[in-house]
């Protein structure tokens, strides 16, 4: 009985925990927002983020979208020529690329690099008192570090989506038409003809704007409440890549059933 007893207290101080942490996270969130309006105004900050986050990591971003080009165009073609459909070769990986991957696989990658470091350096600042100096100065550390920090990741998730989209797109037409030797006007019809601009680019584009607000919510949420040791920085950055690619994952369902149903 007594164990019975325990395990219930112990599950009710989870479940209270974990609503105490998504009420905090909410409220950062709603903080971010109401003060986003006076941050903006200074335009320079925000240019600075969206060059730390989207130039640093369009490497990677363009070297990954060119790889599942390829691997998408072997695949796409071993799967259409069991039907004589080789033809179709870039439909499917213009379609696989702005309806998913190209959102999905951005995000994750994005979580994994500009998220750790948003957390890393948010967490940094935290160790090294220079929040708390922002403070004591006047200046709000919300309006001065995280907006910036926050419309930098939303306006340069887009962006990287869309350039490992039109990457892996140009991966797929070298190993389907320069390799394998299907007929580059076929090739490029048949995506011509079959995508969408609305149904499939739009909301491949909402896609990775709804993924760029989470994931960099995520990230700048737990450097603001890390602990100033770097075992806890450390442990940020961890949950940052964890909880984003979760949340993304979890969001891309949703947001496909929504949207293609």
């Amino acid at each position: 009985m007594t164990r019975m007893v325990n395990s219930i207290a112990s599950l009710g101080t989870r479940v209270r925990t974990g609503i105490t942490a998504l009420g905090a996270f909410m409220r950062l969130a709603v903080t971010i927002l109401l003060r986003s309006g006076a941050a903006l105004k200074r335009p320079g900050l925000v240019s600075q983020q969206v060059h730390f986050i989207g130039n640093f990591s369009l490497l990677i971003i363009a070297v990954s979208g060119l790889f599942v080009g390829f691997v998408l165009g072997l695949q796409g073609y071993y799967t259409l020529n069991r039907y004589g459909s080789e033809e179709a070769l870039g439909l499917l990986v213009a379609l696989s690329l702005t309806r998913e991957l190209g959102p999905v696989v951005t995000a994750l990658l994005f979580a994994g690099r500009a998220g750790t470091s948003l957390t890393a350096e948010i967490g940094l600042m935290k160790a090294g008192e220079q929040l708390a100096a922002m403070e004591v100065m006047g200046v709000d550390p919300v309006r001065r570090v995280l907006v910036p920090r926050f419309w930098g990741g939303v306006i340069a998730m887009p962006v990287l989506a869309a350039v490992f989209s039109m990457v892996g797109i140009l991966g797929g037409w070298v190993v389907g038409v320069l390799l394998i030797g299907i007929d580059p006007g076929a090739f490029w019809s048949q995506m011509q003809d079959g995508v969408d601009v609305i149904n499939d680019i739009l909301n491949g584009v909402i896609k990775s704007f709804v993924f760029g607000i989470a994931v960099t919510l995520i990230a700048l949420h737990a450097g603001w409440t890390t602990r100033a040791t770097p075992e806890g920085v450390s442990r940020a950055t961890t949950r940052t890549v964890v909880r984003g690619s979760l949340v993304v994952l979890g969001l891309d369902f949703i947001m496909t059933a929504l949207m293609f149903s």
